[in-house]
C-alpha cells in the first residue's frame, strides 16, 4: 500500500516539473496578459462608478435593484438593505429620526465618499421622496426624506443592516400630534420679559411626561417642537397629515388686541368652523379640550371660537383644535401661566381632553 502510495507521488511530482519547465518560457507573456485583464478591470470599474456617481440616489437604489435582480438575487420590496462595511457591525450603525421634517439618517462608521457605490443598497423606493449619501466626520451618512411619517424598525445580521418602514398606525393603536405653539426666533405674546413660546413649550413638556408614562404604549404621540426651534407652518400641520393623526391639537396662549394689561382672562379653543361640524369633527374636539383644561385650572371658560383663518386649522386634514390656555395680558393669569403647578394643570387638562376624546371615538 506503501509503495502505490510513492508511485503515485513520484508520477505527480514528474508531470508538475513537466507543466512548469514546459510554461516557464511563457511566464513574461503571462504577465502581460495578467496587467492588461487588471487594467481592463480596473477601467471597466471606474467607469461603473463614474456612472453612478452621476445618478440621484433613488437612481443609483433602482439601478441596484435591477442589478440584483439580473443575477437572482433576493429582492426587498418591503425594506431597504445596506452592506456592512469590513468590520464594522450592524449594532455600531445610528438611526436618527426627524418626524417633523420626515428624515431619516443612518450613521455608518468608518463609511468613505465611495461606500455607496462599492457596497450597493438595495430595497423599496416606495414613499421615498429624496435619497443622498455623503461621508463627514469618520462616518458615511445615508439621509432619506420619506412622503409620510414612518416608524422605523432596524436589525442586523453579520453582512448587512436592515430598515423597515412602519406607519404609525401598525405601531399605535390612535395617533395625537401636539404642536407647542411659535418658537425659535418667533416669541409670540411677550409681556413682563415673558415669551410665550416659553409657555407654550413649557406645557407641552409637562404633557409629553404624562404620555411618556403611559404603560402599554398604545398611544402615539409625535410633537412639533420639545426645545426652542420654529417649525414652519407647513411642517407643524404636515407632521399631522402626513402621520394619519386621529387628533392635532396646538397649544398657546392669548393677549388683548392692544397688548396692553387688562381683566380679560380665561381659556379660549379654535377649531374649524368649515370642517368641523361634523361627527367626530374638529368643533367636538374643540369642546372636549375647552371643558377639560378649564375643569382641571379652574380657568374662565371663554367658549369655542372660529379659526378657519388660521393656517394649520384651515390645512388641517385630521380633527384640530388650538388651545388658548390663558390671556399672558391679565396679571393674574400671567401669574399662573408661569407657575409649573398651574402648567402642569394644563397639561393634565389636555391629557384628559386626549383620552376623553379616543374614548368618545375619534
Amino acid at each position: 500500500m506503501e509503495e502505490k502510495i510513492l508511485k503515485r507521488t513520484a508520477v505527480f511530482l514528474t508531470m508538475v516539473s513537466v507543466l512548469i519547465c514546459g510554461t516557464i518560457f511563457y511566464f513574461p507573456r503571462l504577465k502581460a496578459v495578467s496587467e492588461l485583464w487588471v487594467a481592463a478591470v480596473e477601467e471597466y470599474n471606474l467607469k461603473i462608478t463614474a456612472e453612478q456617481m452621476n445618478m440621484t440616489g433613488l437612481e443609483l437604489l433602482e439601478y441596484n435593484n435591477e442589478q440584483a435582480k439580473g443575477q437572482g438575487e433576493v429582492s426587498f420590496d418591503s425594506q431597504l438593505r445596506l452592506e456592512l462595511p469590513l468590520g464594522v457591525p450592524g449594532n455600531e450603525l445610528k438611526v436618527i429620526q426627524d418626524y417633523v421634517t420626515q428624515t431619516i439618517d443612518i450613521k455608518i462608521p468608518f463609511a468613505d465618499t465611495e461606500y455607496f457605490y462599492h457596497y450597493p443598497m438595495l430595497g423599496r423606493s416606495d414613499n421615498i421622496d429624496s435619497l443622498t449619501y455623503e461621508s463627514r466626520e469618520g462616518y458615511g451618512v445615508v439621509e432619506i426624506v420619506t412622503s409620510q411619517v414612518f416608524e422605523v424598525k432596524s436589525s442586523y445580521d453579520k453582512d448587512y443592516f436592515y430598515i423597515d418602514f412602519l406607519t404609525p398606525q401598525e405601531v399605535y393603536d390612535k395617533v395625537v400630534v401636539i404642536d407647542a405653539g411659535h418658537g425659535g426666533n418667533a416669541p409670540g405674546a411677550t409681556k413682563q420679559g415673558v415669551n410665550e413660546k416659553d409657555i407654550d413649550l413649557d406645557i407641552v413638556l409637562k404633557l409629553k411626561e404624562l404620555f411618556d408614562a403611559q404603560d402599554d404604549g398604545s398611544v402615539g404621540v409625535y410633537y412639533t417642537r420639545t426645545e426652542d426651534v420654529n417649525p414652519s407652518f407647513e411642517n407643524r400641520v404636515g407632521l399631522a397629515n402626513n402621520s394619519g393623526a386621529n387628533l392635532f391639537i396646538s397649544v398657546h396662549n392669548n393677549s388683548t388686541q392692544s397688548g396692553r394689561m387688562s381683566s380679560i382672562n380665561g381659556t379660549q379653543v379654535m377649531y374649524d368652523e368649515l370642517n368641523g361640524e361634523e361627527t367626530l369633527g374638529s368643533k367636538g374636539l374643540a369642546q372636549i379640550c375647552l371643558e377639560e383644561v378649564t375643569a382641571q385650572t379652574g380657568s374662565s371658560n371663554k367658549g369655542i371660537v372660529e379659526g378657519n383663518d388660521i393656517f394649520i386649522i384651515r390645512t388641517s386634514d385630521v380633527p384640530v383644535a388650538l388651545i388658548e390656555v390663558g390671556f399672558m395680558t391679565n396679571q393674574t393669569e400671567l401669574n399662573n401661566l408661569k407657575s409649573e403647578e398651574y402648567q402642569e394643570k394644563v397639561a393634565q387638562g389636555i391629557y384628559n381632553a386626549v383620552m376623553r376624546a379616543f374614548a368618545e371615538g375619534y
